[in-house]
């Protein structure tokens, strides 16, 4: 149902941005000056993003049925700008999950769907706030506020092949298990330009990926979970943002670790076996608790180019791959290729007997740290192009190395390859690690395409009670 009204009451949304830690060693006054600095980055980051009170609204729509919705577009084209949406009442399971039940707007069946200076609340379990469901349907959404409130609840959701466009959105999450971009069985395409994206509860990255999906120009924040997952063959890639994560808390007991961004297989079904990706362009990770990056139960491509990461956690580590609770015992690690260009990296690797590495710095590169420094584990390989450094933190073990006379600079430290120690200033040239990818739960035959599949068998899920005609 839909009601006439004259406007909406004026609220402030309160973002936690720049959060600044303290330290008891800095003297007050220090203290004081960064406070002021944080402050004033806080003015800057905000001054730009659209809120509620920059929205008016000229009518809402209202629903409260359980599995519901209060706008829904079907083999159509359609648009809204200028109007409030609020959802309450509850779903659970896969018929909100996969194909959009009680989300708040949803687009199916090859609709498009066009939304401007657009306000959106929910406040129920299974609440989505805009979801695109299904291949040839498209969203597009602009210039808009997201809000929800309650469990399992993304801001924005695309499945079964679907395309969602965003534009300067605000969106902000505080429920469990509630990504505010996120995907589920089927994926499709995501792409999201400028705004903010913040969430706060457990099991809610900002970004849950099992789509192809890209960011670019933004601010992204979680402050319990993940900054970004990637399941299966799918991927995220960031440009020039700025992503800020605080793992805290567990959604399950699989892994003992936190992490800024996870990169695995489930084997639920949701997404396909293959290889993941992430990659990121510019900007800034800042992680204030664990290690940078977690890989486990797949193969993964990494590609970092002049990002600039800072974890603030000095018992966590750079990247970890290795074996948790996804998968099959003995088959179940990390395998990745990671490509560093333009970059520093400060932090130590671990890649453990059921793991790979194949680590490629170039373009000037610097790695200050170490790789698996208790001793000799997974499969690890290091090339150093010309101007890229390795400046070891501690003793390191890997399988094959190549670089030039002045790559390696020991620091004091011993590297073995292979069994054998490295003598300073000697060029190497070594063997990269074979890592295949394939359908099954253990490593795989890779593609040359290196493509994506849209989902789970190739296909979108269907959902039933369907008709193409």
């Amino acid at each position: 149902m839909k009601k006439k009204t004259l406007g909406i009451a004026a609220l402030t949304l309160c973002l936690s941005l720049y959060g600044c830690s303290s330290n008891e060693t800095v003297n007050e006054d220090v203290q004081t000056q960064e406070n002021e600095t944080t402050e004033t980055a806080q003015v800057t980051e905000t001054s730009s993003l659209i809120t509620k009170d920059d929205i008016t609204v000229n009518e809402t729509y209202e629903n409260s049925e359980d599995g519901g919705h209060a706008i829904e577009a079907s083999r159509e084209e359609a648009s809204y700008s200028n109007i409030a949406v609020n959802k309450t009442g509850d779903s659970s399971g896969d018929e909100a999950d996969f194909y959009g039940e009680n989300a708040a707007i949803y687009a199916h069946d090859g609709a498009t769907l066009t939304l401007s200076e657009i306000v959106v609340e929910t406040d129920g379990t299974h609440a989505n706030g805009v979801f695109s469901y299904g291949e040839g349907t498209t969203i597009n959404i602009s210039d808009s506020v997201i809000e929800t409130s309650n469990n399992c609840s993304g801001g924005l959701m695309t499945t079964g092949g679907a395309a969602m466009n965003a534009e300067n959105l605000n969106i902000h999450t505080t429920g469990n298990s509630s990504a505010a971009i996120r995907s589920d069985r089927g994926g499709g395409t995501v792409n999201v330009t400028g705004g903010s994206y913040i969430t706060d509860g457990k099991g809610s990255p900002v970004i849950y990926s099992t789509a192809d999906i890209t960011v670019s120009d933004a601010y992204l924040e979680s402050t319990s979970s993940q900054g970004v997952v990637v399941e299966g063959q799918n991927s995220v890639t960031l440009n020039d943002v700025e992503l800020v994560a605080e793992n805290d808390s567990k959604n399950s007991d699989k892994s003992d670790y936190y992490q800024a961004v996870m990169i695995y297989q489930s084997m639920s079904g949701d997404a396909d076996e293959g290889l993941a990706s992430f990659t990121m362009n510019g900007g800034s990770l800042l992680n204030k608790n664990g290690d940078i990056f977690f890989v486990n139960n797949t193969v993964a491509a990494i590609s970092l180019y002049d990002v600039q990461i800072t974890n603030e956690d000095a018992d966590g580590v750079f990247l970890r791959a290795e074996a948790a609770g996804w998968g099959n015992e003995g088959s179940n690690g990390g395998h990745v290729t990671l490509n560093a260009s333009k970059q520093t990296i400060d932090g130590d690797f671990l890649v453990d007997e059921v793991s790979s590495l194949n680590l490629y710095l170039s373009d000037s590169s610097l790695f200050n740290g170490s790789i698996n420094a208790d001793g000799e584990e997974g499969e690890v390989y290091v090339e150093l192009d010309e101007g890229s450094t390795w400046v070891l933190s501690e003793d390191s073990y890997i399988t094959s190395l190549t670089c030039d006379a002045d790559s390696i600079d020991l620091n004091g430290h011993k590297l073995y390859v292979n069994g054998v120690e490295y003598n300073a200033g000697e060029a190497m040239e070594g063997e990269v690690i074979e890592v295949t990818v394939s359908s099954s739960s253990s490593m795989p035959d890779m593609p040359s395409d290196g493509g994506h599949g849209p989902g789970e068998g190739g296909t979108p899920p269907e959902k039933p009670g369907d008709h193409n005609d």
